[in-house]
């Protein structure tokens, strides 16, 4: 990467380098067949508070095909992480939701990431922290009015 590369590209360059250092790291140490994949979903589920999603909204979230995510959903399924149902208003829709299973193993994920977290802490002051997360939302929440 060079200096004169636009400064929205390094940013997201940066973003992206940080991604892959964090999904390895928690990859590391979350429970026997629990897999990134998965704990993003249940994780989202959890952050937007356990509303029940279409398969294809869940798709949109994660930028992902919808074949891509109805694997991971039934994966979770068999699992007993999710309940997948018919949706009453569309007779050929599914709806997902997140079943107390789920949310109990995104907590033992979070206590499994402890680990990382505190090496990251480490290094992070909670200052630094505190002063990127309202950027991080801003971005976010206006690249998610892009993909809109």
């Amino acid at each position: 990467m060079s200096r004169n590369d636009p400064l929205t590209f390094q940013v997201f360059n940066e973003i992206g380098i940080i991604n892959q250092l964090t999904s390895a790291a928690f990859a590391a140490v979350l429970p026997k067949g629990m897999t990134i994949a998965q704990f993003t979903v249940l994780n989202h589920f959890v952050r937007l508070g356990h509303e029940e999603r279409s398969p294809a909204q869940l798709a949109s979230a994660f930028q992902i095909t919808r074949p891509t995510m109805t694997s991971t959903l039934a994966r979770m399924e068999k699992a007993g992480l999710v309940a997948i149902k018919a949706d009453p208003n569309d007779g050929r829709g599914k709806l997902v939701s997140v079943t107390a299973a789920g949310a109990e193993m995104r907590d033992i994920c979070l206590r499994q990431l402890a680990g990382p977290l505190a090496e990251a802490n480490g290094v992070l002051s909670p200052k630094i922290l505190a002063q990127l997360l309202p950027l991080l939302r801003e971005v976010r929440a206006k690249l998610d009015k892009l993909r809109d």
